[in-house]
């Protein structure tokens, strides 16, 4: 055991250590039990220390500051998962609609041959009741045929091979079909063939102009 004395004048304790063995080691005697010898500590040994107190820890707070960490983990975990499903069904989706796609242009010559058929009038009994079911079948998976005669010039579906001019007309209007064009969702596959008819001045309107700018002159 060791007693600790403090230095009034600022100094290290001096450590001191009881020796409380019943029997003396210099002189082989027993001791008293009231005898003990002061024996001075080796060099460098200092005075033993309080230790640090440490902090309490509320084991509520802390499980509550876990459970949050972890909640917060598996909702970033779910987030991802569900950006990951949105992803893949995007993609998956983007790679059907292709394949949609190449299928159907390269149906496209034998829907024209069906429609010259029809125009002819070879288009009967069963070739026309497979020719119907095709045609259906086509359109709801998605192709829609467009350039119709009476519809408006569009050059961004329309593809311009005859021009015309009438009075019959206020601009720009699709008179004759040459090919039919098809889209495919949202997707031009192929434009129309057209005959474009542009709208004329009439003679008499002409002839006005002329004579007033005459006049003027």
């Amino acid at each position: 055991m060791t007693d600790q004395h403090n230095n009034p004048e600022g100094e290290e304790p001096r450590v001191v250590v009881r020796d409380r063995r019943r029997i003396d080691p210099d002189t082989g005697q027993v001791r008293t039990g009231s005898e003990e010898a002061e024996v001075p500590a080796p060099a460098g040994t200092h005075a033993p220390t309080e230790p640090e107190a440490v902090p309490e820890v509320d084991p509520a707070a802390e499980f509550k500051a876990q459970l949050d960490e972890r909640t917060a983990d598996l909702q970033r975990l779910q987030a991802e998962y569900a950006n990951y499903r949105k992803r893949v069904d995007r993609d998956r989706e983007v790679v059907a609609t292709a394949a949609k796609g190449q299928v159907v242009t390269e149906l496209l010559s034998v829907l024209d041959d069906i429609e010259r058929a029809a125009a002819h009038g070879d288009l009967t009994g069963a070739f026309k009741a497979v020719a119907e079911k095709l045609a259906a079948t086509l359109q709801k998976s998605g192709l829609e045929p467009f350039g119709h005669e009476g519809e408006p010039f569009d050059p961004s579906v329309h593809e311009a091979v005859q021009h015309n001019t009438s009075t019959e007309v206020d601009g720009p209007t699709v008179t004759g079909v040459l090919r039919r064009g098809y889209r495919f969702g949202d997707r031009v596959v192929r434009a129309a063939l057209v005959a474009v008819t542009d709208a004329e001045t009439p003679a008499a309107v002409v002839d006005g102009v002329v004579e007033a700018e005459q006049e003027e002159n």
